[in-house]
């Protein structure tokens, strides 16, 4: 199969109707797109969920064919200085707009990566260009921008998407691009995903190029996600106090899966919340899961922190005849 184009960008929506899982959303943009104006936008919401997609739809439905001319897009994680806001934000939103448009657009994308300085520099320009620009800005987390802004926006909160709309869009790529998918092979995509529809679309696009037919094996291989039924094997065997053989699945991750230790972390975080195992039980293991984690981030050795959670898990195990 050739991967000519990014599917990511081949099926981004082009019409507020086709963006998945956010009907509320596009409902309440749709009718400031028929007034030909809208104010400044926040939107705010986790990645994949859509933010980017309908700021350029509303642009696009806003200014037609032209519609470059008078919109700029920026990321706020590269350029996130004061010295960006008074210049190329400050130099675009004074002059007057293209054509027969009455103001331009900004879409700052990761708003919430500019500094302290830049979003009260930024407040002063959204103020005082109202007229000639409006702002969409864009972040993972509204509380990182100051209330200044916020004030001065309307706030879109995206959602993760549920699954049945991760699984329409994926089954429409599938039978798009002719890709043999699975049932378990969409269920692994969803549930790595996590409601992230662009991460679920990248996965896709490279397990279809270098498997025939797409199952859950390939979804997880590919994604470098550790799979909950080899998770599950792992506790139980540490549950039933047999350290050693535990230890070894973890080495056959560690090598042979290539796993990190984060990714094996977050795999045993998941597994332990569905097995069938006492409420306590599951609450102490959680806490020193995120005790673990947090060292991970830290700095310490993967396997040194994942065995001693293991060990921990033998031991009380055996005390709780798991």
């Amino acid at each position: 199969m050739e991967m000519k184009e990014i599917w990511v960008e081949k099926y981004r929506p082009v019409y507020l109707r086709d963006v998945a899982g956010q009907p509320t959303v596009t409902e309440s943009l749709a009718a400031y797109i028929r007034t030909g104006s809208i104010p400044h936008l926040l939107f705010a919401g986790p990645p994949g969920t859509g933010k980017t997609t309908c700021a350029l739809i509303i642009v696009r439905e806003i200014y037609g064919d032209s519609w470059r001319d008078n919109f700029k897009e920026m990321n706020a994680s590269d350029e996130r200085g004061i010295d960006v806001v008074r210049g190329k934000i400050k130099d675009f939103a004074r002059t007057a707009p293209l054509g027969d448009a009455t103001f331009k657009i900004i879409f700052l994308d990761e708003a919430d990566a500019l500094t302290s300085d830049a979003q009260a520099a930024l407040r002063r320009t959204m103020e005082r260009y109202t007229f000639t620009c409006r702002f969409i800005l864009s972040c993972n987390y509204s509380s990182k921008i100051i209330e200044p802004i916020q004030s001065r926006c309307v706030m879109f909160r995206f959602t993760p998407l549920k699954e049945r709309d991760m699984q329409g869009y994926i089954t429409k790529i599938c039978e798009a691009e002719e890709v043999s998918i699975t049932e378990d092979g969409i269920k692994a995509l969803i549930f790595i995903s996590q409601g992230d529809m662009r991460k679920a679309i990248n996965i896709l696009q490279v397990a279809a190029g270098i498997a025939e037919k797409v199952d859950d094996e390939i979804i997880y291989r590919v994604s470098s996600t550790a799979h909950p039924e080899d998770m599950k094997r792992l506790l139980l065997r540490a549950f039933q106090g047999q350290f050693l053989p535990a230890r070894s699945i973890l080495d056959e991750l560690f090598i042979t899966g290539g796993l990190s230790g984060e990714d094996i972390i977050r795999g045993i975080h998941g597994a332990i919340i569905d097995l069938d195992i006492p409420e306590e039980f599951k609450a102490e293991l959680i806490e020193r899961i995120g005790e673990a984690e947090f060292r991970l981030v830290e700095g310490s050795n993967d396997r040194i922190q994942i065995e001693a959670f293991l060990a921990h898990a033998a031991l009380l195990g055996k005390k709780n005849s798991v």
